[in-house]
C-alpha cells in the first residue's frame, strides 16, 4: 500500500512542483513516472527525479515479495482472498495518494512538500511495524534454520538442510539477470504484458482525471479528484468477483488432489477484460461536458473493476503456476508494469489533447480488446508451457 500510494502522491502536487523547479508541465509527471518518496527537501528538479527514482526502486521490494509470501502462508483454496487484499492496496495507493496530495497542496501554509512528508511517515510507521511483527515465510528458509538449531542443541551432524549450500552473491544475481523470466517464460511474458497494460491504465488516469474534470469541467482541485473514489469503488466490487470465483477453483482443487490447478483462476479474467474495454469506451465517450459527471466516473469505476480482476488473477495465476519461483515471476512482470506506468503517463496528455478524450480512450479500449484473448490461450497451452520452462514446475493436471 505504501509503494502503491507513494507512486501518486505527488500528482496533484505537479502544477506546484514545476513552478517551484521551473519546468514544463510535459516534464512534470516524471514525478508520477519515476515513483516514490524522497522528494520533499529537494531544491531542484534533478533531485526530485533522482529521490523518487531511488524510492521507487525500494518500494518494488515490496510489491513483488508480498504475493510470493502469501503463497508461503496461505493454501491454494485461501490465497485468492489474500490476494484480493493485495489488489486493492495496489489500486487504492494511487487513487487515495492523488485525493491526499489534492488535499495538501490547496494549503498555502502546508505546500506541496508535506505530500512527501506523510508519505515518508506512513512508510516509517509501517517499517517499523513490519520489522517488529513480520516473520520468515519461506519454507527452505525455515527449514534450513531447523536443521542448524537441532544439529546446534544435538551435535548430530544428520541434521542438514540443502538450502544452506545457497549463497547469496554477485553470481547468483548476475545468472538471474542473465535468464530473465520476462523473456524465457511465454506465460510470464503473456500475463506480464496484459497485467503490466492494465495497471498502466491506472496511471493514465492520473493524468487524464484532472483534463477531464479539472480542466474541461472546471472543478476545483479537490473536487476534482474525488471521480478518483469510483475506480475505488470498482477495485471493492472487482474483490467481490474474485470471492465469488473461489469455489468454483476449490472444486478445482479438489479434482487435482489438492494441487494448485493455475488456470482455473483464468475464467475471471476475460470478464475483467470485457469490463475494462467497456469501462474504456464509456469513460472516453461520456467525458464530455454535455454529460452528467456521474457518467464517466461510472466508466471509471468499471476500469477499476476490470483492471482489479485482471491483475489479481494474473497474480494468482504466476503464484500458482511457479510455486516457489513465483516471486521471480511476479518481480518480472514488475518490471514490466513499472516502465509502462512510466511511459502511459508521460503520454496521456499529447494524446488526448492531440487525439481527443474519446478517440484516444477508444484507442486504448482497443488494444484492450486484443488482449482478450490471452486467458483462453493460457488455458489451452499452459501446461504444455509449464512441460517446457527452464524452473521446475509444478505437476502438470
Amino acid at each position: 500500500m505504501v509503494g502503491a500510494l507513494g507512486s501518486s502522491i505527488t500528482s496533484s502536487a505537479q502544477n506546484a512542483i514545476a513552478k517551484y523547479v521551473n519546468i514544463s508541465t510535459e516534464v512534470a509527471p516524471w514525478t508520477v513516472a519515476l515513483f516514490v518518496l524522497g522528494t520533499a527537501t529537494s531544491q531542484d528538479a534533478q533531485s526530485i527525479f533522482l529521490t523518487r527514482f531511488f524510492g521507487g526502486i525500494f518500494a518494488s521490494a515490496p510489491i513483488s515479495n508480498i504475493p510470493e509470501a502469501l503463497g508461503d502462508i496461505y493454501g491454494p483454496e485461501a490465497r485468492g482472498i489474500a490476494m484480493a487484499s493485495v489488489s486493492i492496496c495496489i489500486t487504492g495507493g494511487p487513487t487515495l495518494g492523488l485525493i491526499i496530495s489534492a488535499a495538501v497542496v490547496i494549503k498555502p501554509d502546508i505546500g506541496w512538500r508535506w505530500a512527501e512528508y506523510i508519505e515518508g511517515i506512513v512508510a516509517l510507521s509501517l517499517s517499523v511495524i513490519c520489522f517488529l511483527c513480520l516473520r520468515e515465510t519461506y519454507a527452505p528458509v525455515l527449514l534450513k534454520r531447523k536443521a542448524q538449531k537441532l544439529r546446534k542443541e544435538t551435535g548430530d551432524s544428520r541434521y542438514w538442510n540443502p538450502h544452506e549450500n545457497v549463497k547469496i552473491n554477485s553470481e547468483n544475481h548476475i545468472h538471474k539477470v542473465h535468464e530473465p523470466m520476462l523473456f524465457t517464460e511465454l506465460q510470464v511474458t503473456f500475463v506480464a504484458l496484459y497485467a503490466s497494460f492494465t495497471y498502466a491504465l491506472i496511471y493514465l488516469t492520473l493524468e487524464v482525471f484532472p483534463i477531464v474534470f479539472e480542466e474541461h469541467r472546471h472543478w476545483h482541485l479537490v473536487p476534482s479528484t474525488l471521480p478518483f473514489l469510483g475506480i475505488l469503488v470498482g477495485v471493492s466490487c472487482a474483490a467481490l468477483v474474485n470471492f465469488l470465483n473461489q469455489p468454483r477453483y476449490k472444486r478445482a482443487i479438489q479434482k487435482n488432489n489438492g494441487k494448485p490447478v493455475p488456470e482455473a483462476r483464468l475464467p475471471p479474467i476475460f470478464i475483467g477484460g470485457i469490463l475494462l474495454t467497456g469501462g474504456l469506451f464509456w469513460f472516453g465517450w461520456t467525458a464530455a461536458t454535455r454529460y452528467p459527471w456521474p457518467l464517466p466516473v461510472v466508466g471509471g469505476g468499471l476500469i477499476g473493476t476490470g483492471f482489479t480482476i485482471v491483475f489479481q488473477q494474473c497474480l494468482n495465476f504466476l503464484v500458482d503456476a511457479y510455486g516457489p519461483y513465483a516471486a521471480s515471476a511476479v518481480s518480472a512482470n514488475t518490471i514490466l508494469r513499472s516502465i509502462l506506468a512510466c511511459a502511459l503517463p508521460m503520454a496521456a496528455r499529447p494524446m488526448f489533447e492531440n487525439l481527443g478524450i474519446a478517440p484516444a480512450s477508444s484507442l486504448l479500449g482497443g488494444i484492450s480488446c486484443l488482449a482478450l484473448p490471452v486467458p483462453f490461450l493460457l488455458m489451452k497451452y499452459g501446461a504444455v508451457l509449464r512441460k517446457k520452462s527452464r524452473f521446475i514446475p509444478l505437476p502438470e493436471f
